[in-house]
């Protein structure tokens, strides 16, 4: 893409040199994209696991849970997901990201444990949605580090890769899920937390650096043109906008299938292990889709990729409602976890590339903030249509046409980027 060019030139006047470079990838910088990596990995399952616990939440806790009120306790840690998305990454733009790194996976260890000795419905809630502060501000502090780590070639696809933790994070909840909550119940899933706690955020305080300090990092100009206010006016504008509401109607579709995948699969008439295997799939699927997103991505661009990657998921999606056999609704399920997930890890690639150094980590929070929106609304939307009486299928239809949407802004924003490439050469 045109435009990765002259987002890199600001990041080599404002990143220390330590750790980047276009001729090498530094044996400490690799450690810390790990570090980095492993984090998202545990804010993968600190956000799937809800899924898996929720039905035991309904039938086990004595807390009076329906369909449509487990649906907005599921929306807790989302609203939360999108207030620490925003203002963590505006705070990484210029508090640092290695501090604000780890203080959100320390928020979101400590109240997600905090969510196994939860004595109500709206004590869990306000944990989740604590909790969810922490999940929502770690992903794009995380990949503003790691993008001013990598060398420029490799920012895209190791942007993309770094997102494979959330899912892999979802497979291991569906994973642990299946022995865990038989033998102990529900509350297990959540002390997990604890090896987060105890083992990668120590490892974080020792491998991660300080990529950016604002005051010495960038000029005096940069610093007044840092904030929303830049992404929200010439020459970001438009595209600003579309990055945000094409997050916001994936992340609709990909936290709706996590949230209600395995009660869905319930409905239709699946004990909770085969449910949980589905959800497997689905996150399976998600991996899966990082890999080839990577990819195809540099192969073929991450825009183009994107738009290929959300009608693929919109496609599996319709099928579902056909009722296929159970070897093809796994096969679905699976291509929809590539859909979804692959095209939200190609939308922060393109961010990450789309804007320079000063503006990197905002502009990520920017587009996660508002689409978390989206993914506040799935679980709501998913309740309330099953409380309708609509049945299963309502949820799946609804999704999928969240992934076609998708497909059309992602369009919409390379169409954009293609007619303001001249802009962006002198601006970005």
């Amino acid at each position: 893409m045109n435009h990765t060019t002259s987002a890199a030139v600001p990041q080599r006047t404002a990143a220390p040199a330590r750790g980047a470079g276009l001729s090498g990838f530094p044996r400490r910088s690799m450690l810390a994209v790990l570090v980095c990596w492993l984090l998202v990995v545990f804010d993968g399952y600190d956000l799937i696991v809800y899924g898996t616990v929720q039905v035991s939440l309904i039938s086990d806790t004595g807390w009076g849970l329906t369909k449509a009120t487990a649906g907005t306790i599921g929306s807790m840690a989302f609203v939360g997901m999108m207030i620490g998305a925003v203002f963590a990454g505006r705070m990484a733009d210029t508090w640092g990201r290695r501090r604000t790194i780890i203080g959100c996976a320390v928020v979101f260890s400590l109240f997600t444990i905090l969510c196994a000795f939860a004595p109500s419905a709206p004590v869990f809630g306000g944990l989740r949605l604590l909790a969810g502060i922490g999940l929502g501000g770690l992903v794009p502090s995380a990949n503003a580090l790691v993008a001013e780590l990598v060398p420029e070639k490799w920012r895209s696809t190791i942007a993309t890769l770094m997102m494979s933790g959330v899912p892999i994070g979802g497979s291991i909840a569906a994973l642990v899920g299946i022995p865990l909550i038989p033998a102990f119940g529900w509350p297990a899933m959540f002390l997990v937390a604890v090896v987060a706690l105890v083992v990668v955020i120590p490892l974080a305080l020792r491998y991660l650096p300080e990529t950016l300090a604002p005051k010495a990092a960038v000029g005096s100009t940069a610093k007044e043109s840092a904030g929303f206010g830049s992404l929200l006016r010439a020459p970001y504008l438009g595209t600003s906008l579309l990055f945000a509401v094409a997050t916001l109607v994936t992340l609709f579709a990909w936290y709706g299938l996590g949230t209600w995948l395995p009660n869905l699969m319930q409905l239709a008439g699946y004990n909770l292990g085969s449910a949980l295997t589905f959800a497997l799939a689905l996150n399976l699927g998600a991996v899966a889709g990082s890999v080839l997103t990577a990819w195809a991505g540099t192969r073929f661009g991450p825009i183009p990729t994107a738009i290929a990657a959300a009608g693929v998921a919109a496609v599996a999606l319709v099928v579902l409602v056909t009722g296929p056999p159970v070897a093809v609704v796994y096969l679905m399920l699976v291509l929809a976890g590539v859909g979804t997930h692959g095209t939200q890890c190609l939308i922060i690639a393109a961010v990450a590339s789309h804007y320079p150094a000063h503006l990197r980590g905002t502009a990520l929070g920017w587009a996660l903030g508002v689409g978390r929106i989206g993914a506040v609304a799935a679980p709501q939307a998913g309740g309330l249509l099953l409380a309708a009486g609509l049945g299963v299928n309502s949820n799946f239809l609804a999704f999928a046409g969240a992934a076609a949407a998708a497909a059309v802004l992602i369009a919409a924003v390379g169409t954009k980027i293609k007619k303001s490439t001249a802009v962006g050469a002198t601006n970005v």
